[in-house]
């Protein structure tokens, strides 16, 4: 009866129940009574990773030899995604299996994926493409469909993976033209080449990242920007980082100098972090930005402007003008991050409520929350309604759990101020 329940599950995609009966001692090698082969290799085609992870985690064999000679694993392999390939691959394999494993793994990134479907399976006419999304949508791939097979075009990023887990990976320039293979940096591929590089040792990667800040290709300098900025933001590798002002010395002269807006925005956003002692510089520089034409510059824009009363009247002044005009962007996602950032602002800033007031109606629930947690914090009584209109609140999400909190700021001030009022005479 568990294996029963057991396939049924599996089949469905019901992470929790296959936990449940594998624990409850449901065989973690049970076969799939439609095709004879492990529940694994179901999971691993349906691309199921939290399934096949259960999966492995309660005894199921990764390396279990299939009647073609296959295993679970190498079929991981063969259906290109990184994530798969994770939920499946033991923490320690003896050489063997790894060679294997890299070999196949090597093929298909050196193979065009309609090629090998059209190979193996005779198939004529047109192959499906569909995006798919990884699974916590922090990347995607192009998943291609022909004669009953499906495969994703993320080898190159499994490779990838291999190697460095194995302690084998290539040279920096070879996994940079895998990246580039696939040029755009939500591609599982690229996004994979630029994790694994950031957690190699720090000096010689750093270095040879940043000998990509001015190559003549855009692609190239976006590679080294994503990853550069990745690694700042990672801290040290082997007990080395550099101090605030070499990323500084790095990033600002980039972002004072680059043409494309995509890589533009990156090494803005890079400049930004942990560099607290070039404040003045920083504001300078994104007040530059403050009208570019591209929205992604202009989205990074607010984030390097303070509402701390610092610096001169007129400095303060022009921060908040470009805030305020930011906050009127025609691009919903600058005005979100424009909203964000008022709500920092403290004391006297004329102007403020009301720009924020304007943005309880804006497209994004984001803004609006910000909105309202801004006057919040600065007492306006706007902030009750817009309050009441964004319910239902997650107290332990963000933001909705900023504005919870200062909700209850807000409506503790009014007690205290009504308390505080003398008793009318009797």
């Amino acid at each position: 009866m568990g294996s029963t329940e057991l396939v049924a599950a599996v089949r469905r995609g019901d992470v929790e129940a296959v936990r449940e009966l594998l624990e409850g001692g449901a065989d973690p090698e049970t076969c799939d009574p439609a095709d004879g082969l492990p529940l694994l290799c179901a999971a691993v085609a349906a691309y199921d990773e939290k399934v096949a992870e259960a999966l492995v985690i309660g005894g199921a064999d990764p390396l279990r030899r299939l009647p073609d000679g296959d295993t679970p694993l190498l079929r991981a392999v063969d259906g290109g995604s990184v994530e798969m390939t994770t939920a499946v691959l033991s923490p320690s394999l003896a050489s063997k299996p790894r060679a294997e494993l890299l070999a196949r793994a090597r093929y298909w990134t050196e193979t065009d994926p309609e090629t090998e479907l059209r190979r193996r399976t005779g198939a004529a006419g047109p192959a499906g493409r569909t995006r798919v999304e990884d699974p916590d949508g922090f990347c995607y791939y192009e998943q291609i469909t022909l004669g009953g097979m499906t495969v994703r075009d993320g080898h190159a990023g499994v490779l990838i993976q291999l190697e460095e887990r194995f302690g084998v990976g290539a040279p920096f320039d070879e996994v940079l033209a895998r990246a580039l293979s696939r040029p755009d940096q939500d591609h599982a591929v690229w996004s994979e080449a630029v994790f694994r590089l950031s957690r190699r040792r720090y000096e010689p990667t750093w270095a040879d990242a940043a000998d990509l800040r001015d190559h003549p290709d855009r692609l190239h300098r976006l590679f080294a920007a994503d990853l550069l900025r990745l690694m700042s933001l990672l801290g040290s590798h082997d007990g080395y980082k550099p101090p605030a002002w070499q990323d500084f010395a790095l990033f600002f002269p980039w972002a004072s100098k680059e043409e494309d807006p995509e890589v533009l925005a990156i090494v803005l956003d890079a400049v930004i972090d942990e560099n607290d002692e070039y404040t003045e510089e920083i504001e300078a520089l994104g007040l530059s930005y403050a009208t570019h034409p591209d929205p992604r510059v202009r989205c990074v824009v607010p984030s390097t402007l303070s509402c701390e009363d610092e610096g001169s009247a007129h400095a303060r002044s022009a921060r908040l003008e470009a805030l305020y005009a930011l906050a009127r962007d025609p691009e919903p996602a600058v005005r979100e991050r424009a909203a964000y950032q008022l709500t920092h602002c403290r004391g006297e800033t004329p102007g403020i409520n009301d720009t924020l007031a304007g943005l309880l109606d804006d497209e994004l629930r984001e803004t609006r929350v910000h909105a309202a947690r801004g006057l919040a914090l600065r007492g306006d009584p706007r902030c009750v309604e817009a309050e009441r209109r964004l319910r239902p609140l997650d107290p332990d999400g963000w933001p909705d759990g900023d504005l919870v909190r200062a909700m209850w700021r807000y409506e503790e001030g009014r007690r205290e101020v009504a308390e505080a009022k003398p008793s009318a005479p009797e």
